[in-house]
């Protein structure tokens, strides 16, 4: 089906992202911290990335400057455990598809990314 990029620095919900995406038929390329995940958005083009605010080693919103920088268009989702009304309101000035806790619901999550995926 699409090809997923998530850049998350947390084994639980990476490993859940994975599991899940892929047995919807998704590719699931996976990146532990900001510049793995600029390198391979870069190599990979995915459909849809899904990103972190809080890397070990670069700011998500500074993760996402990049990728806009790549690909001004790319849909891109915010997920985040400790993010602030401000950080939505910049990822959201960067054009965020979606900004989700990482609380979330997994079908909020499935519904979300089944509408950007409709219009890729």
């Amino acid at each position: 089906m699409a090809r997923i990029l998530v850049i998350d620095d947390e084994p639980r919900i990476y490993e859940l992202l994975h599991t899940v995406l892929q047995r919807k038929g998704h590719e699931v390329v996976l990146a532990e911290n900001g510049s793995t995940g600029i390198e391979r958005f870069r190599r990979e083009r995915p459909a849809v990335t899904m990103l972190d605010l809080e890397l070990p080693d670069v700011n998500g919103l500074a993760v996402l400057t990049q990728v806009r920088a790549i690909d001004p268009l790319s849909p891109v989702m915010i997920l985040t455990g400790v993010g602030t009304k401000a950080e939505e309101q910049q990822a959201r000035a960067l054009g965020v598809t979606d900004f989700f806790e990482k609380e979330f619901s997994l079908q909020a999550l499935g519904g979300a990314m089944n509408q950007v995926l409709s219009h890729v």
